[in-house]
């Protein structure tokens, strides 16, 4: 499937977990949700995945990608 008209499809980790991540980012994710303060929805279904920044930097790393920090309109603010 080819999407042109979406500029971005974030790869999640937060039900799934980090491998699940990685293979999103090789199959055409280019954004990964950040690390959670608190969650409670997902956790009350009965999943607690949880992860540091350094940790998904590692993962974004060991995926072949190289981490970058964005706000929430895409510009990027700083590379890692």
């Amino acid at each position: 499937m080819y999407l042109d008209n979406i500029q971005n499809v974030q790869s999640s980790w937060v039900t799934q977990g980090l491998k699940v991540l990685q293979m999103g980012l090789r199959f055409g994710g280019n954004d990964v949700g950040s690390v959670m303060l608190e969650e409670n929805v997902v956790r009350a279904a009965g999943t607690a995945n949880c992860t540091t920044e350094e940790e998904l930097r590692r993962i974004i790393r060991d995926a072949g990608f190289k981490p970058v920090q964005r706000d929430t309109l895409y510009t990027t603010m700083f590379l890692n």
